[in-house]
């Protein structure tokens, strides 16, 4: 059985770039393992209003909408959040995305990717602290895009050549990351089963 990553775009704002920054990822990613894009405007999850959190309830029966996301993520051994940062944090639409998670990613790895005036930094920390909330475990990389999003990528999604062939650059930064999640997920997917 292959390996099967989600790419998740963190944003759903009109104008929004996180959509190039996930794309490379997912580029980048099928050159080795089944890969799905992930946009959160084809899932509007209504914020999280439930009386009992989600991961101790028993009898939950969640909305029609969050339940296609949670039947959504549960098909995959490890994910790839993509941010942008607001306001020193990540994004309302992703966080209430990770709310609503009950054990669906109880031991999957999760790699986090941001873009924002300092690469996203904040909006990474935040993440780090939210994720293991609903069971998931967060990899020690991450990928802190710098460059102005709107002027880095070809059409296709991939990197311009300039910035891809820099040393120690964001392609190098995100393919290091992408083979550390990758032997997460084959490590943790093991140890599940």
């Amino acid at each position: 059985m292959s390996t099967k990553i989600a790419v998740i775009i963190g944003s759903t704002r009109q104008g929004r770039h996180t959509d190039k920054l996930a794309t490379w990822v997912a580029n980048t990613l099928k050159k080795s393992v089944d890969v799905e894009l992930l946009d959160l405007r084809d899932y509007p999850i209504p914020f999280l209003d439930e009386a009992i959190s989600p991961r101790f309830n028993p009898h939950r029966t969640p909305d029609t909408i969050t339940q296609k996301w949670l039947d959504k993520i549960i098909e995959f051994d490890g994910f790839v959040f993509v941010t942008p940062e607001y306001n020193r944090s990540t994004s309302a639409v992703l966080k209430n995305a990770i709310d609503v998670i009950g054990h669906e990613i109880d031991d999957k790895p999760v790699a986090l990717v941001a873009h924002g005036v300092s690469g996203g930094a904040q909006a990474i920390a935040n993440l780090r602290m939210a994720l293991p909330g609903v069971g998931a475990i967060t990899i020690p990389q991450a990928v802190y895009f710098t460059d102005r999003l709107a002027d880095s990528f070809e059409d296709n999604g991939d990197l311009k050549k300039e910035i891809a062939e820099r040393p120690y650059g964001p392609q190098s930064s995100l393919e290091t990351q992408l083979d550390s999640l990758l032997w997460y997920a084959n490590a943790l997917s093991a140890a599940r089963t």
